[in-house]
């Protein structure tokens, strides 16, 4: 394979992931780093660092036009992101005392329950629930275009979806993985979050995440201009596409889809815990 076939074959697959990771909100590292790294034989450094990348091109492609079209909820995704970034200190200090087998086993089953729990779209009696006394202090309460009008949800237990934004940045502290699975199941699970906008503030909360990171990566030289480039247009272009399907895809598409990735990203998480691959 001589390099022009290689770069041309990492966009297609760079375009399909950040296709995924805009309609999931789990970001394009998801599909990106098994990617490169099994199928391209990419060392598993650089695929982060690309990948690090492909979340930020993901992040300010898609979100910018779920803001636009007035689907992310900002005020949400900076108060959750808090959190996230508060629980990733805390896996960083405790990545070395904990074994990572062990919590990447644990980890892989919550989210195979969870895409479980997740398949089928919430009951109509769940999504006319009254407000919550802090959302509403907080102003987290909001709508977002559905049909030909709009549709108004309010936020729910908001102490219990900032614990599992705690855990989600713990969990990406430790095990080096994205937390878009985790934060798109506390809003929607626990938060009661309609699912849109769910999967569009996560996509919108990840960039800040993965920003931080790639900074990391890149004085530590494990992002290549040649791999991350063609990488980050793929899923830019990818996650741009997302976008418009997004608008006019029905929810629970949307929820078969997210069920099926973090199924997969759970199946790989326990393989890795058995093997002792992380």
């Amino acid at each position: 394979m001589n390099i022009l076939e290689f770069t041309v074959l990492v966009w297609l697959g760079s375009l399909v992931a950040g296709l995924l990771g805009s309609l999931t909100g789990l970001g394009g590292g998801v599909v990106l780093v098994p990617l490169l790294a099994l199928v391209f034989k990419v060392d598993i450094r650089y695929a982060i660092g690309a990948s690090l990348v492909s979340v930020i091109a993901t992040s300010s492609g898609a979100a910018a036009a779920y803001v636009k079209e007035g689907f992310s909820n900002i005020r949400i995704g900076m108060f959750l992101e808090i959190a996230t970034t508060l629980g990733a200190l805390l896996g960083a200090f405790l990545a070395v005392r904990v074994p990572t087998d062990v919590i990447a086993i644990i980890f892989g089953l919550v989210l195979i329950g969870s895409a479980y729990l997740s398949r089928s779209p919430r009951p109509p009696e769940q999504r006319n629930l009254p407000p919550d006394p802090l959302a509403t202090r907080l102003r987290m309460n909001g709508d977002f275009p559905e049909g030909a009008g709009t549709r108004s949800y309010n936020v729910q237990n908001v102490p219990t979806g900032f614990s599992i934004m705690l855990g989600a940045g713990a969990l990406s502290g430790m095990l080096g993985i994205g937390s878009g699975a985790m934060k798109v199941l506390a809003m929607d699970q626990a938060m009661k979050i309609p699912f849109k906008v769910s999967t569009t503030t996560s996509n919108f909360m990840i960039g800040v995440t993965a920003a931080a990171s790639a900074g990391v990566y890149l004085h530590r030289g494990y992002i290549d201009p040649g791999l991350a480039m063609p990488v980050m247009l793929g899923v830019l272009a990818g996650s741009l596409v997302g976008a418009r399907i997004l608008v006019q895809a029905e929810t629970k598409w949307l929820r078969i889809v997210f069920s099926l990735v973090i199924v997969l990203l759970g199946i790989e998480m326990l393989y890795k815990g058995v093997t002792g691959g992380l």
